[in-house]
């Protein structure tokens, strides 16, 4: 068992690195992050602190981008999987099929992780993305109860990432399109559920 840690900041990486952490996954200051929220994630200069200090420590750097793309930008995130595999990091975490087909023809060497985003529950759903992005590992939806996580890791051509603590939500996982709907913000590209500042409370 390997313990990925999120990294949001420079601190919370190195919390992670030094507590044991087998590898972080981190993201741009942009909206090919889907935790793209004000304040955190990573600077050019602070990402390259950050690679070196997971290094000098064997630690692994993955790169989360993992939101759908809107067909008038898909430069940007071409850009973000071009940008991560110049840093060198050691695996990309998708969730969209285009950026994933980008990732594998641009950059074949490049480890790709298949994002919880991309709401995959089956075998078979994993076992297209292996035989068709040659993804190495795949993270699944929280959403799964234990007995449905062993029946898949039993059946998964790819090794299995399960979430130790994150929020649960009702909806299906990487298609949370309603609140852009209600508030002209998705969370797909605003990096958040829909904002409080849109809830009123009775």
């Amino acid at each position: 068992m390997k313990l990925v840690c999120p990294a949001g900041n420079l601190p919370s990486l190195k919390a992670a690195v030094d507590n044991g952490a087998d590898a972080v996954y981190i993201g741009f200051r942009d909206s090919t992050n889907a935790r793209h929220f004000a304040g955190l994630n990573f600077t050019n200069a602070q990402i390259e602190k950050g690679l070196q200090y997971a290094r000098d420590h064997q630690v692994k750097v993955f790169v989360a981008i993992n939101t759908y793309p809107y067909p008038s930008d898909f430069t940007h995130w071409k850009n973000a999987v071009d940008r991560a595999a110049g840093l060198g990091v050691d695996a990309l975490i998708l969730a969209d099929i285009g950026v994933m087909d980008y990732a594998r023809e641009r950059w074949p060497e490049l480890n790709l992780h298949l994002s919880v985003q991309s709401s995959s529950t089956s075998h078979e759903a994993i076992r297209f993305y292996a035989e068709q992005f040659g993804i190495r590992r795949a993270v699944i939806p929280r959403v799964l109860s234990l007995k449905q996580v062993a029946t898949l890791i039993e059946h998964s051509p790819v090794p299995i990432e399960v979430f130790g603590f994150g929020s649960l939500c009702v909806m299906v996982e990487g298609r949370c399109f309603l609140s852009s709907y209600v508030t002209g913000q998705g969370p797909n590209n605003f990096g958040a559920c829909s904002p409080s500042s849109f809830v009123s409370w009775n």
